[in-house]
């Protein structure tokens, strides 16, 4: 049986938006339910599928087709196609199954040449419209199809109109268009070396074959990469035909929205143009009226428009964005799709909608996609305010900040507490900057990835953030960077916005952030149909604070390591790290105890009596000291200033400590739980932190549920060690103290051997966390900042990988390691809890996917909660409509 390809609007068995397109699917569904829909037909995706793997050829069987139902357009319009009497005219229009606005190409008027202008000229009655239409279809099929620059045209039109004297189109003769029309054709044959194309058959495939070619052009591959669009899904055709909103002043052109698509209002919002056809609306030429004013103009028109705007509204039970066409009086409906909207409209749509019965609840919550909603946590850019833009970087971390740069840590604290906004630039950060970055209003660095230092800790404190900016040429001595010929100097003013990684010269106006009551509804809705928990990733008593008002069920991940980082306490770390014997180190740790102590009882007061996951040191030592280079330089300006000095003595052990703690791998390295069998005291530190902050909690009457976390445990021998020494440490305090604690102890699985044998590491363990992070890194073999900065976005762009897979959990591989150690580790332990708390703990793909593996929580940042709140939500709700759907087909 042939394959079928083309599909007439009112087909009986017309496939979905997977098949037709959007466009494709709607016009057909419009068509059924009797609104006015120019007739005509639709190529399907599976005929651009089929283009490509032919080499961009279009196949016999599809232009059979593609003629079999041109045959009955004819039939139905009472036209025909290429006729000089009665010429039948077309539309071709792309049709990507997901919305993909102006990405791809569109021709008008395709069937007109000499003779058949002449036709519509006699037929309608006004040569002036005909003329018109013909010199519309001649620019925008050389311009779509034969490559031929648009402003040719629009250069010899505007001398045209400024010889005679005219201010628009509008003025323009039937004769004055025939002129035109005589230029314009010149145009083609010296630009395009052939003449126009007269055969409307040979225009409607050359202009098929160019709406195809259009899918892979660079706007429309780099809008799927923006909104995570496959690009193995194809567009659809549409071929329509012919209205006219050019015949007069009883006949326009309009695109309107059913409800505002910025603020959510329930009103109309939109324009149109008086005899005009629609890219007149769009091209700025002449100004399009508001919408509203239409009904003063057209008022049985815009009545029945209103009329079919509730109705489509109502069908689809979504905000719709209409193109419509008025032809001597007639409304015509020539699309439909959902509107795209701003995250505050999305939320206002979606609680309206539920108010007036048009939707329920659970498909309120999915037709909010949470990737919006962080928009509305951070302060964002004045769309209104025009700037110029300096680069562009790795979009980091959400939220809009200007300030003053400066290249310095302490030299942003310092200006900080002078009241001065600053943003700290820097090539990258450690963990030395950690004051530097809560200083200022947000961070830039030119090398690193999403996921490194810089990224993870402005996201967990809700600060904006761009990394990898490889384009700033950051000059540390001068205190200057420069991107091409501008230079920037310390104390200059920038603004960033996280959310796009675009970087601008000068101050913009910010739109400060906002919790709707449509928001904290939408939020309790997700709550009642949420199964899976979201916990946050929170490291002190502000951010476990911010994590709660943002509805965090717990802390799935307390990172200790960020407690050792104030500034404060880091001479004191670097004496535990410098130490030369257990001893010494001991004594810098009794130091450090009542540090962590009140760290950990502030978080556990915070908290009362939600489960905190708290990980006990994981990075290697050596991240706690001065960098090597830095060290190397300051030593051999002290050898030649001052040799005598004690200072030269401290830096000269320092580097001496600093180069026996290299390591060629770090991240492989003697960090995690490695460091806890070499360093027992270091663990044993920090638990008895845990017990103490504990018992002096509890005794203020607030319950408390900590999750000790073993990092990087590869094998289940080293969690059996470390596991005893919090018993033994916690049985001891116990008797100490006559208190019962309840807690559970626990790994981070994020060593592929670790997943791998999750049913022998699960006989030590009371629950596992995911640490996704490290284990897409060692997956992968992939160095996290230096595939981010050097080669994955190529990955990326080029379709080797279809995402980042720091950004969106691989599930393909990383996610199979995660399913076997679910599945393994409950294989020995029923009841073995599991959660994830590396990025992907916030991202709604990875959050569907841990749905599924039957995870009990993912953990994100604070303020990536809501948007978690709203997609395990989504997950549970897709997860049951597709059970009722499979039982529904064995029925």
């Amino acid at each position: 049986m042939d394959n079928k390809f083309v599909f007439l609007f009112d087909h009986s068995k017309n496939g979905g938006k997977e098949l037709l397109g959007g466009k494709g699917a709607n016009l057909a569904e419009m068509t059924r339910i009797g609104l006015p829909v120019p007739f005509g037909f639709t190529i399907t995706t599976d005929a651009c599928k089929a283009y490509y793997d032919a080499g961009k050829s279009l196949s016999t069987e599809v232009k059979s087709q593609v003629v079999e139902a041109l045959s009955k357009l004819e039939d139905k319009t009472d036209k025909q196609f290429g006729n000089p009497i009665n010429p039948l005219l077309v539309s071709v229009r792309s049709g990507a199954v997901h919305s993909m606005p102006g990405m791809m190409d569109t021709v008008l008027n395709l069937g007109m040449n000499d003779d058949t202008v002449k036709g519509m000229a006699e037929l309608t009655n006004n040569p002036r419209f005909a003329y018109d239409s013909y010199r519309r279809f001649i620019q925008m099929f050389s311009s779509v199809v034969l490559d031929v620059a648009h402003y040719h045209f629009e250069h010899r039109l505007e001398d045209y109109r400024e010889s005679k004297g005219y201010q628009s189109d509008t003025e323009l003769s039937a004769e004055d268009w025939k002129a035109i029309i005589e230029e314009y054709k010149s145009i083609v044959s010296k630009q395009a070396k052939q003449p126009f194309p007269q055969d409307p058959k040979e225009q409607l495939f050359l202009t098929i074959d160019a709406v195809f070619d259009s899918w892979n052009n660079q706007r429309a591959i780099l809008y799927r990469r923006l909104h995570d669009i496959p690009g193995h899904l194809g567009t659809a055709v549409n071929i329509q035909s012919m209205v006219f909103g050019n015949m007069g002043e009883d006949s326009g052109t309009g695109v309107a929205f059913t409800r505002n698509p910025s603020t959510g209002e329930s009103k109309l919002y939109g324009e149109y143009l008086i005899n005009a056809q629609g890219e007149d609306v769009v091209a700025g030429i002449r100004t399009p009226q508001p919408i509203s004013t239409l009904q003063d103009e057209m008022p049985d028109v815009f009545q029945q428009f209103v009329e079919t705007c509730n109705l489509l509204e109502n069908h689809y039970k979504d905000m719709q964005d209409i193109e419509f066409t008025v032809e001597g009086g007639k409304l015509f409906i020539l699309q439909t799709r959902t509107g795209k909207r701003t995250a505050e409209a999305a939320i206002r749509i979606a609680v309206e909608m539920v108010k007036e019965e048009i939707m329920d609840e659970r498909t309120a919550l999915l037709r909010v996609d949470p990737d919006q909603l962080s928009q509305l946590l951070h302060h964002r850019l004045d769309p209104d305010h025009k700037s110029k833009q300096l680069t562009t970087g790795l979009p980091a971390s959400p939220g809009a900040a200007t300030g003053i740069v400066v290249f310095d840590a302490d030299e942003a604290e310092v200006r900080s507490k002078n009241k001065e906004k600053v943003i700290l630039v820097r090539p990258e950060t450690t963990p030395d900057d950690i004051h530097g970055i809560v200083a200022s209003e947000a961070t830039v660095t030119s090398r690193g990835g999403m996921t490194s230092h810089a990224a993870v800790v402005a996201r967990g404190m809700g600060k904006a953030c761009i990394c990898g900016c490889d384009s700033l040429k950051i000059n540390l001595d001068s205190k200057q960077f420069s991107v091409g010929s501008t230079t920037v100097h310390e104390g200059d003013t920038i603004t960033i916005d996280g959310s796009t990684g675009h970087i601008f010269l000068g101050e913009i106006p910010m739109i400060e952030p906002e919790l709707s009551d449509d928001f904290l509804l939408l939020l309790r809705w997700a709550d009642k149909e949420a199964t899976m928990e979201v916990r946050a990733n929170a490291d002190n008593p502000i951010d476990a604070k911010k994590a709660l008002d943002f509805g965090a069920k717990g802390i799935g991940l307390c990172r200790t390591e960020h407690m050792f980082m104030d500034a404060s306490r880091i001479p004191t770390v670097r004496s535990m790290i410098l130490s030369e014997t257990t001893e010494e180190r001991k004594d810098a740790l009794d130091k450090l105890l009542p540090m962590q102590q009140e760290d950990f009882e502030g978080i556990f007061e915070t908290m009362q009596g939600h489960p905190i996951t708290v990980r006990l040191l994981d990075p290697p030592l050596h991240e706690f000291l001065p960098d090597k280079e830095e060290l190397l330089v300051a030593v051999t300006k002290l050898q030649l200033t001052d040799p005598g000095s004690t200072e030269l003595q401290e830096k000269q052990n320092l580097l001496r400590k600093v180069k026996l703690l290299e390591e060629s791998n770090p991240m492989l390295g003697h960090r995690g739980c490695r460091l806890g069998m070499i360093h027992p005291e270091i663990y044993e530190m920090q638990i008895i932190a845990i017990f103490n902050a504990m018992s002096t909690v509890m005794k203020k009457g607030i319950s408390v549920k900590p999750e000790i976390m073993i990092p990087l445990v590869s094998h289940v021998n080293e969690l059996k060690e470390m596991r005893q020494l919090v018993l033994n440490v916690g049985n001891k305090l116990q008797e100490e103290t006559g208190q019962d604690f309840d807690y559970l102890i626990g790994t981070m699985i994020e060593t592929p051997r670790a997943a791998l044998t999750a049913d022998g590491v699960a006989e030590e363990a009371d629950f596992f966390s995911f640490g996704t992070n490290d284990l897409t890194q060692t997956t992968y073999g992939f160095s996290r900042d230096d595939a981010e900065g050097k080669f994955l976005q190529h990955y990326v762009d080029n379709d080797i990988l279809p995402k980042n897979p720091f950004v969106s959990l691989d599930q393909d591989g990383v996610g199979k390691l995660v399913e076997s150690g679910v599945k393994l580790g409950r294989k020995t332990k029923p009841t073995l809890k599991t959660g994830i708390c590396g990025e992907h703990g916030g991202e709604k793909e990875s959050i569907s996917f841990c749905f599924q593996l039957g995870l009990d929580y993912v953990s994100c940042s604070p303020f990536r909660v809501p948007s978690a709140r709203l997609a395990t939500a989504q997950a549970a709700i897709r997860h049951e409509e597709s059970n009722r759907r499979k039982e529904h087909q064995y029925q």
